[in-house]
């Protein structure tokens, strides 16, 4: 999505993401200012602080030319902050960053996500509840959203990719780098069918401050976070903290009073955080809260094309009026039994990502129902 961009745009967008001691902050406070991306990147050169300031004076070439030949590969995208694109719960926290750097499918950041975080030496028991959470959250519709740790992170990963999900990952790190090093099959699993995402441009190294800046947008994406296990020291706190601050909802698992790992959770429910015990509770919380997602989703999905051929849905006396062949053949695929996704991209012969995106917005119409990872036609 930054062929949306010209290439003086995209080559200004790199030069300011990569310009030390200047942030997200300064850089979207600039556009607000100056309205485009060239005249901020003029106004940063004369008022940016120092280091920035000499940066962007003669920017190093060679390292803008590979983040440009980075992007001109397949299911490489930049997200600009002043981008129709960028996602609608990201753009409306506080802290948002100026761009997200995406390897994959970049309409999964409009899609209903749950976060599921929590420790990286997780016990037996937090990975099995991990993996069931995520399964539930992939089988009833939703996109599960972590931070490719070790522990809960992967499992919950792997977990929604086995049960046919899609998963989202966000990176602490530049995007063409993975951490740990043993989830390099796990990130490139997550590329092909979801997505990897960082506001860090390719080759930056991973530092201890980069990976609480990325727990902001773990939360920032999604409706609800889950906290499965940790210590009171843990980073997923944080994840929770920022969720908490940018009013979505935060979810935690109990756990023994001897087990370390279940003191952060019952911090957190003590500090207002919702007890949960199984997925239905979370999705039965999310369920009004996802409400807030249809506007934008009804202006900006139908115009993205997922490599699938979708079409539009066409407003029409208060009501969603099918009238492209691909919603035609959809809603011709649900007539009998629910089904599933894949299902249902055998029978259409659609893609799955076009497929998940048309039927969020058939759901949010009133035409079609979800339920356990089936979908079907609203009954009459």
């Amino acid at each position: 999505m930054s062929s949306d961009l010209s290439s003086t745009q995209l080559r200004a967008w790199l030069a300011l993401l990569r310009a030390p001691d200047l942030g997200a902050a300064a850089i979207r406070t600039l556009l607000a200012k100056h309205g485009d991306i060239a005249s901020a990147l003029k106004h940063a050169r004369r008022d940016a602080p120092e280091e920035a300031r000499s940066w962007l004076a003669a920017p190093d070439a060679a390292r803008l030319d590979a983040d440009e030949a980075w992007l001109a590969q397949p299911g490489h995208h930049l997200l600009t902050c002043d981008s129709d694109d960028f996602p609608l719960l990201l753009r409306d926290i506080g802290s948002a960053p100026a761009a997200l750097f995406v390897s994959g499918d970049p309409t999964l950041l409009w899609t209903p996500q749950i976060a599921i975080v929590g420790a990286r030496s997780a016990s037996t028991a937090g990975l099995a509840n991990a993996r069931a959470f995520a399964r539930a959250f992939a089988l009833a519709g939703n996109t599960v959203t972590s931070g490719l740790a070790e522990g809960i992170d992967g499992a919950a990963h792997a977990a929604t990719l086995d049960a046919g999900g899609k998963t989202v990952a966000v990176l602490g790190t530049g995007i063409d780098l993975v951490y740990p090093r043993q989830h390099a099959e796990l990130a490139a699993r997550i590329a092909a069918s979801g997505a990897l995402v960082s506001e860090f441009p390719p080759g930056v190294p991973g530092h201890p401050k980069h990976f609480p800046r990325r727990n902001r947008i773990i939360s920032g994406l999604s409706l609800g976070t889950l906290v499965v296990e940790a210590s009171l020291k843990s980073g997923s706190l944080t994840t929770a903290r920022y969720a908490a601050e940018q009013g979505r909802e935060v979810f935690a698992l109990p756990g023994s009073i001897h087990n370390p790992l279940a003191r952060g959770c019952h911090k957190l429910i003590r500090e207002g955080a919702r007890l949960v015990e199984t997925a239905t509770e979370v999705l039965e919380d999310l369920r009004d809260v996802g409400a807030i997602l249809a506007d934008g989703l009804r202006e900006r999905l139908v115009m993205l094309d997922a490599g699938g051929g979708r079409g539009a849905v066409v407003q029409h006396g208060g009501e969603a009026r099918v009238d492209d062949p691909d919603y035609a053949a959809l809603m011709k695929a649900l007539e009998h039994t629910p089904a599933a996704l894949d299902e249902l991209v055998e029978r259409t012969g659609l893609a799955a990502a076009a497929l998940s995106s048309m039927l969020l917005l058939l759901e949010l119409d009133g035409l079609v129902v979800a339920e356990n990872g089936r979908y079907g036609r609203t009954p009459a």
